[in-house]
């Protein structure tokens, strides 16, 4: 079986240069590997032993243990609201991810693309850059979320024409018009799939006298939550802590009920959207009305909030094929082609 020099040649480069792009989310991290695709989709949640310092779990082990741990272990989520709010856990996160997806190889430093939200600022920045230095990258790219969601989804951000991409995700609502490889109007809002489990929480506390966790309010919006009223009401058995008795209890819980209770969150993710089109210039403005919005990331997967956008904004409203994977899938396409990509990517200088 003859091998042509090209074959080898890229044999030898997966083999030595397994370079990485990374959408490192508030509650969920991808990666992937260039020339394999995404191979890895875990919770940004890593567990550790209090007293060592070590790191006992990452992804979905560590998941499972949030809000169940006994004193000696603590299971964090060291990302939020899109940034990085425990510097040396996300460093040991990434570290244990990126030698899980490359266990089999040469073991070579690699260059890494990261995703960062719009707003981010320049400190910010610098954290996710030494935080992905410190867990053994090379060379460290950062890209805007938005722009490798656009990518991820197939528009042509080169072009002078508009697109509008709504990405929402754990920790951050990002909102951009692009054009021209770049952002021309953005708006970064701090609220997400995050704010409304903490609404759904708080909902449920106080018409139901119910203390429930995190992770019961993230499992309530998935699976009956919707952001606009439809036909079918579906229920839920809600298990949580009586806040008189202390007492175990359950309570049934309607669709109905849920969005209700994300009204809040909902209802400030749309007066962004209007504030980021009335800063459009009014060219680019046009081209929205022509092609519409496009949805990203995993809120984008809550039933019927297109519909909501659609009747806010009089605009039509498509959601990503796998919404949750966009940015990475976009973060893949700059790394396999950087030359193509190089005006969406920031490059970190060393002071």
């Amino acid at each position: 079986m003859a091998f042509s020099f090209n074959s080898i040649l890229k044999l030898l480069k997966n083999q030595f240069m397994s370079d990485v792009a990374i959408d490192l989310g508030t509650c969920t991290t991808l990666i992937y590997v260039n020339g394999r695709g995404i191979v890895l989709n875990e919770p940004t949640v890593v567990a550790i032993d209090v007293k060592t310092k070590k790191c006992l779990a990452a992804g979905d082990e560590a998941k499972k243990m949030l809000g169940r741990t006994p004193s000696e272990i603590k299971a964090i989520r060291p990302m939020k609201d899109g940034v990085i709010a425990d510097f040396e856990m996300v460093e040991l996160l990434l570290r244990t991810f990126i030698e899980k997806v490359q266990k089999k190889r040469l073991f070579t430093r690699p260059r890494i693309i990261i995703c960062v939200p719009s707003g981010i600022t320049e400190v910010e920045k610098r954290a996710v850059r030494d935080s992905a230095e410190a867990a053994g990258a090379r060379e460290v790219f950062l890209v805007s979320e938005p722009i490798a969601a656009a990518i991820g989804i197939g528009l042509p951000v080169h072009l002078p024409t508009g697109n509008m991409i709504i990405d929402i995700g754990g920790g951050t609502t990002e909102i951009a018009v692009i054009a021209l490889s770049g952002i021309v109007t953005n708006n970064s809002v701090r609220t997400a799939g995050d704010e409304m489990d903490d609404a759904i929480l708080q909902y449920i506390k106080k018409n139901f006298n119910l203390i429930i966790g995190e992770q019961t309010a993230e499992q309530i919006k998935i699976e009956i939550g919707n952001a606009f009223p439809t036909v079918e009401d579906n229920t839920i058995e809600v298990r949580g802590r009586d806040l008189v008795s202390g007492i175990p209890k359950t309570v049934k819980l309607s669709s109905h009920e849920v969005r209700e209770a994300i009204q809040e969150p909902l209802s400030m993710i749309i007066e962004a959207i209007r504030l980021t089109l009335e800063k459009t210039p009014p060219e680019l403005a046009a081209d929205i009305v022509n092609s519409g919005i496009y949805l990203a990331g995993g809120g984008a997967l809550l039933r019927g909030i297109d519909i909501l956008i659609r009747e806010e904004s009089n605009l039509p409203v498509t959601v990503a094929e796998e919404p949750n994977k966009s940015v990475v899938i976009g973060a893949g396409k700059i790394l396999e082609d950087m030359p193509k990509f190089e005006k969406v990517i920031f490059t970190m200088k060393r002071e």
